[in-house]
């Protein structure tokens, strides 16, 4: 997730049990493109032990060629096309999500990373732009190409996040293409993700949103998988999981108040699992000083009662960037 899972962000993930395999954020290719220093020295400086995917987002064939030709010098494991992101920012520029209206081009995208990428290729791709009905035509010209696997947001680009999650879809995914595919979207808890992984057949899961509010989360889906009750973090445990995080997202410079903006960011999606009259939301997006948010989570957090940290059903307005379908 841009500006957010960073490499001090991986690291605070892996102290939990982390991810098998990390992703970096999207480098944007352009004609005049220079891969980010600082996302190059997340794959450089990453002692997580995990592998990393190196992740590129644009459209121009010559100049997303000569990127996967420079990152394949970094210990990269693989390079990943982002076929997915919603963001109007993104898609507006035939990048991202705005690819799924062009299907030709991506065709072409495909076949000459296929040509220059000799680490693993793959794709993150949605179920289509304004609707899924041009889905199979998408999985037709996934499979003519040899990727090594394909993940899947089981929404459309329109439906950015607030719509359910078409899991169905991604299960035809997986039964269709000949590389494995990944499941993406809604992935909140350790029995939830491992019923999606069984009722849609894919070989993984990929979580975002779900990881920052839990950085629990991949420790109890492996707990879960193999037979054992999984573990459930205390109020207490979530209190020094944001005191960790307000250190781990900390920038050399910044002011107090643009620590606390900055912090704001993941705020918003741990806050879901906290309590559900949205008082510690609010309260997280008011503050203006350290101080204010250190009270706010003693006051909410310092406890020994269980927490799952599953998404509330909250009460938020229909323009709020949390509103939506979180399960």
């Amino acid at each position: 997730m841009q500006d957010i899972t960073d490499l001090p962000f991986w690291r605070l993930l892996h102290r939990y049990g982390g991810p098998d395999l990390y992703c970096t954020e999207y480098f944007r290719v352009h004609a005049h493109s220079v891969p980010e220093r600082r996302i190059v020295e997340a794959i450089t400086g990453n002692d997580t032990g995990r592998p990393v995917v190196a992740q590129l987002i644009g459209n121009d064939i010559p100049a997303l060629v000569r990127t996967a030709r420079f990152l394949q010098q970094l210990p990269v494991a693989g390079i990943d096309l982002n076929l997915g992101c919603p963001a109007p920012v993104v898609y507006r520029k035939c990048a991202g999500g705005g690819l799924l209206r062009d299907l030709p081009r991506v065709d072409a995208l495909l076949k000459a990373l296929r040509e220059v990428v000799r680490v693993r290729l793959s794709v993150k791709t949605r179920l289509g732009f304004d609707t899924a009905e041009g889905f199979e035509a998408l999985l037709d010209l996934l499979a003519a190409h040899p990727l090594d696997w394909v993940t899947v947001h089981g929404r459309t680009v329109s439906e950015g996040y607030r719509s359910p999650v078409r899991y169905d879809l991604i299960a035809r995914a997986a039964e269709r293409l000949p590389c494995p595919v990944i499941a993406n979207g809604n992935l909140h808890s350790a029995q939830q993700a491992l019923a999606v992984h069984r009722q849609t057949g894919v070989r993984g899961l990929m979580i975002g949103r779900g990881a920052i509010r839990n950085p629990w989360l991949f420790a109890q889906i492996r707990t879960c998988g193999n037979g054992a009750p999984k573990p459930v973090p205390r109020g207490r445990d979530v209190l020094a999981y944001l005191h960790a995080l307000w250190e781990a997202t900390a920038v050399p410079g910044l002011t107090e108040r643009g620590q606390v903006q900055r912090i704001k960011k993941h705020l918003n999606f741990v806050a879901l699992g906290v309590e559900s009259t949205g008082r510690f939301l609010d309260g997280c997006r008011r503050a203006t000083r350290a101080a204010e948010l250190f009270a706010l989570w003693e006051a909410h957090l310092d406890h020994d009662r269980p927490l799952p940290l599953e998404p509330l059903p909250l009460p938020l307005g229909e323009r709020d960037l949390l509103a939506g379908v979180h399960c």
